[in-house]
């Protein structure tokens, strides 16, 4: 029997009752840490974006580049909290002077920014 082209790369197959499976294993990956931008990321691209999550997977860089976004993520959404807070005025006086309103304020801002974030680099 000839061999085929999975056995002839050096792939080896496993007999299940009548049938040969192939034995397949996923390349080793570098074990990071994601957070919740880089796990609503992968929930994104396995839902909306099958192909290339599949392919990110199988090749092992799925992780790298969850790891990238994120990081980006993480810097993008707190330099936009600042930002927001100068621009309106969202001070430590405001925050002693009057806890509600800052609280308020810094809520509203926290959301925009998330939603720039996501928007920008999540479901991109």
């Amino acid at each position: 029997m000839a061999k085929t082209i999975f056995e002839q790369t050096g792939g080896t197959y496993t007999m299940q009752g009548d049938y040969c499976l192939p034995d397949l294993t996923l390349p080793a990956e570098e074990e990071r840490l994601i957070g919740v931008w880089a796990q609503r990321r992968r929930q994104y691209l396995k839902q909306h974006h099958k192909i290339l999550y599949y392919n990110l997977l199988t090749s092992g860089k799925l992780r790298f580049h969850l790891a990238d976004v994120e990081k980006e993520a993480q810097s993008l959404f707190l330099r936009l909290v600042k930002e927001y807070a100068e621009r309106e005025g969202v001070t430590e006086q405001l925050k002693a002077e009057n806890p509600m309103e800052w609280v308020q304020k810094m809520n509203n801002i926290r959301n925009r920014a998330a939603e720039t974030v996501y928007a920008d680099l999540i479901f991109a």
